[in-house]
């Protein structure tokens, strides 16, 4: 254990020692999100040079609480949560729904991000709710952005994960959702709704009309948003 540890017996104590190391537990929510290349996990904590990133991987692997896994055929790396992480899900779950009930909403807005909104906001998109059996393009526009952060593309295909890109993929676009940041974000996290936010026009949908009616169909929301007060 950590030489810097809170030299305790105390199972809190040692249960910290363990999980405290910042960036840990959003590491470990990632994995159970979903990914489990470096690239990917990267993407879901934006804020983490990829230097740290594979320190605190290298930490976790010798805490046992990921594997570092060699695919035998591409010898492509990829990080798994083990038995142990994953008796931690539920209270990890368990403490972000406590923040979302009890930490202000202003305090929760304060640092907003798109990168990780879209990309989190990815990982929820129902392409089975969508009303078209093809390929749906669906543009999120954040006009208070620099220009070269403005934009997202998701592309929709039934049957397959929903691609996001931030550069333009070249096909046309059935959907544009021009959105203020922070309502879009305090809306899929579930501090307002997603009709409030169109109602005060801080949403706007231009396309499919039967795409933006569908909207809370398909755009599932952050499963925090769902929980009980």
């Amino acid at each position: 254990m950590a030489h810097d540890g809170y030299n305790q017996f105390c199972p809190v104590a040692k249960a910290c020692e363990v999980l405290e190391p910042r960036w840990t537990l959003l590491l470990l929510a990632e994995m159970w999100s979903g990914s489990t290349r470096f690239n990917e996990i990267r993407r879901g904590v934006p804020g983490m040079s990829p230097t740290l990133m594979s320190k605190r991987l290298r930490q976790m692997e010798e805490r046992g609480l990921v594997q570092r896994l060699r695919h035998p055929g591409s010898g492509e790396i990829h990080y798994r949560t083990t038995a142990i992480a994953d008796e931690l899900e539920p209270i990890v779950r368990a403490l972000g729904s406590w923040a979302h009930r009890n930490i202000d909403a202003d305090v929760t807005l304060e640092k907003l991000d798109a990168r990780l909104l879209m990309w989190n906001m990815r990982r929820k998109i129902d392409p089975a709710a969508l009303p078209t059996a093809r390929r749906s393009v669906i543009c999120f526009i954040y006009p208070e952005l620099p220009r070269e952060e403005q934009s997202y593309w998701l592309l929709c295909r039934p049957g397959n994960p929903v691609d996001l890109c931030s550069t333009d993929p070249g096909h046309a676009v059935d959907l544009f959702v021009t959105a203020d940041l922070k309502a879009l974000t305090s809306a899929w996290i579930g501090l307002s709704s997603l009709k409030a936010e169109i109602e005060r026009d801080k949403i706007t949908l231009v396309g499919d009309a039967a795409m933006a009616a569908s909207i809370g169909a398909w755009m599932v929301r952050s499963s925090y948003a769902t929980a009980p007060p």
